[in-house]
């Protein structure tokens, strides 16, 4: 009887790790964000209406180089200003930076507060597209 059974046991693992993989690609499990490249930023900036672009750098920085329409909250104020200025935690925020360090720190501040459709993207300074 064993060597009728043991043939099924690579089909079972098999359906076992692909059932447990496709449950994971819909949203990020609370209290974490999800990492994109620009080019899917890019991609939903164009395709989606309802986002706000997060930069998390200085005002100075800011003054300098910007996403067009990107909303300034720098990481070190999000705690204090997310709330009032991002009332939506279900909408889509894209936040960057201007290399991806400061933007993963927002983007998990974010999370923990509770919001739950957060993208970061990285930096700015590598950013190929439309700037002001």
């Amino acid at each position: 009887m064993k060597r009728i059974f043991f043939p099924l046991l690579p089909v079972l693992l098999a359906v076992l790790l692909l059932s447990a993989c496709g449950g994971q690609v819909s949203s990020p499990a609370p209290g974490q964000y999800v990492s994109i490249s620009q080019e899917e930023a890019k991609s939903l900036i164009d395709s989606e209406s309802d986002y706000v672009i997060l930069d998390v750098r200085t005002r100075e920085e800011f003054a300098q180089v910007h996403i067009p329409g990107a909303l300034l909250i720098p990481h070190t104020e999000i705690a204090d200003r997310a709330e009032q200025e991002l009332p939506d935690k279900a909408q889509l925020i894209l936040v960057y930076c201007r290399s991806g360090n400061r933007s993963k720190t927002a983007s998990q501040a974010l999370a923990d507060m509770g919001y739950t459709n957060v993208k970061e993207f990285g930096g700015v300074n590598t950013w190929p597209y439309e700037t002001e």
